[in-house]
């Protein structure tokens, strides 16, 4: 049996270092993963592919939230989709949905004709769809090449039927890429159980912050004040753990 490609989901450039690091395949680059993942900026998306030697694929997500975009944040993707195309961007991950929860394929059509050549994956908007089947089958008619996935529910273990499903109406016409908490006790079962062609995880660990002197009367973004919670957001980093990683992708590779 042929081993699915792994793709690690990361922030910033230390993040695609540490996953190719690790073994990862492919890693996919955001900004911000405590809103899901968001667009990068195009510096370090310019230094990730100095650096790389994987491919890397930027996340097309110019806000959290849902899927269902004004005129001006779709400009957005458009142009951000044309940067990377310009740079030398292997793919691009993106989603576009209407109000009932189809996918808004005029959209898609058009991002994935501004991608040209650059692989296009379509993110876990799909899992946000009313009707899996009817998703599968506009990705295909769009031209996505990819869809990312957790079988539409919160993890890959709970979606197993749904994404083995997924593989089956897919058909060998677009890749599915399984996603949702995957680890090293599960991965094999849900890359045996669904067939899928890719697997994808992010694999974080917390380290404290190097600064050496913490102000007690300031939290930013929300986050808890020093005062009162000392590994508040300013204070810790959220980093790819190369060492989690290698063994996740030990274990999907046996």
């Amino acid at each position: 049996m042929t081993s699915p490609l792994i793709e690690l989901c990361v922030e910033g450039v230390d993040g695609v270092l540490a996953a190719e690091a690790a073994g990862a395949d492919r890693v996919e680059l955001c900004a911000s993963l405590l809103e899901g993942g968001l667009t990068p900026s195009l510096g370090i998306i310019r230094v990730a592919l100095e650096r790389a030697r994987i491919p890397v694929y930027p996340i097309i997500r110019p806000r959290g939230g849902d899927f269902l975009y004004s005129e001006a944040e779709f400009a957005t993707m458009l142009a951000d989709i044309r940067a990377c195309r310009d740079m030398g961007v292997k793919g691009v991950v993106f989603g576009c949905l209407n109000a009932d929860a189809t996918y808004d394929e005029a959209r898609m059509r058009a991002l994935v004709e501004a991608a040209g050549p650059m692989s296009t994956t379509s993110h876990r908007a799909f899992d946000m769809t009313r009707d899996l089947d009817q998703a599968v089958e506009a990705l295909v008619r769009c031209g996505v090449k990819r869809v990312l996935t957790s079988g539409q529910r919160d993890t890959a273990m709970e979606g197993l039927a749904n994404l083995r499903r997924t593989v089956e109406r897919a058909a060998g016409r677009l890749k599915v890429m399984a996603c949702g908490f995957l680890d090293a006790a599960n991965i094999a079962t849900v890359r045996d159980g669904s067939g899928v062609d890719e697997l994808h995880f992010a694999a974080m660990k917390q380290v404290p912050s190097g600064m050496s002197w913490h102000n007690p009367h300031v939290g930013m973004g929300g986050t808890g004040k020093a005062e009162e919670n000392d590994r508040s957001r300013e204070y810790a980093l959220s980093v790819t753990d190369t060492d989690l990683a290698a063994a996740i992708i030990a274990a999907a590779r046996r």
